[in-house]
């Protein structure tokens, strides 16, 4: 079986559950021109196609009393040992997003803390004690402006219009 191709319709569905993960299929549909039924297939072939991949509840970390965000950049000894670097950065519960980079580090992390001596805590006796883990370098955040999930192209929310792109009409 060939790639799932994604038409304007997979566009719009997938553009309405990004900004909200517990829109009634019925709206959607309604939204989309199209029955509860078409929306409910879409969205099942959409999974088993990996386009979908879950939906999720979001935390505030604050709520939870982790009031400090950081980026830490992970340089390893050998870029060949990435994967063992990765499993064991994986047990540590504070770190939610780890990336593999191109730049001066070989990764970069996500975490949560619920102060700066937890912090320090977690960079000193767990992330620089991993094997081959040769430096971090930490950047604290101030402020989060905004998050959001990846972009769906539904030509209304764009700042730019493609030049053969139609918008889809309802």
């Amino acid at each position: 079986m060939g790639a799932y191709q994604i038409d304007d319709i997979d566009r719009r569905i997938l553009s309405f559950l990004v900004k909200d993960a517990r829109m009634p299929f019925l709206e959607i549909a309604r939204e989309c021109g199209v029955s509860g039924a078409a929306i409910h297939q879409r969205v099942h072939k959409l999974e088993n196609a990996g386009v979908i991949t879950g939906s999720r509840l979001l935390v505030k970390p604050s709520s939870l009393g982790l009031n400090v965000c950081a980026f830490v950049s992970i340089s390893i000894t050998e870029a060949s040992k990435y994967q063992e670097v990765t499993e064991a950065i994986k047990k540590i519960p504070e770190i939610v997003e780890c990336h593999f980079v191109t730049g001066s580090s070989s990764m970069l992390v996500k975490l949560y803390c619920i102060d700066n001596d937890h912090l320090m805590s977690v960079l000193l006796n767990t992330i620089q004690n991993i094997p081959y883990v040769q430096s971090t370098d930490t950047m604290i955040s101030l402020d989060q402006a905004f998050e959001r999930q990846v972009w769906v192209k539904d030509f209304k929310s764009t700042s730019f219009r493609s030049a053969s792109a139609k918008p889809v009409k309802k």
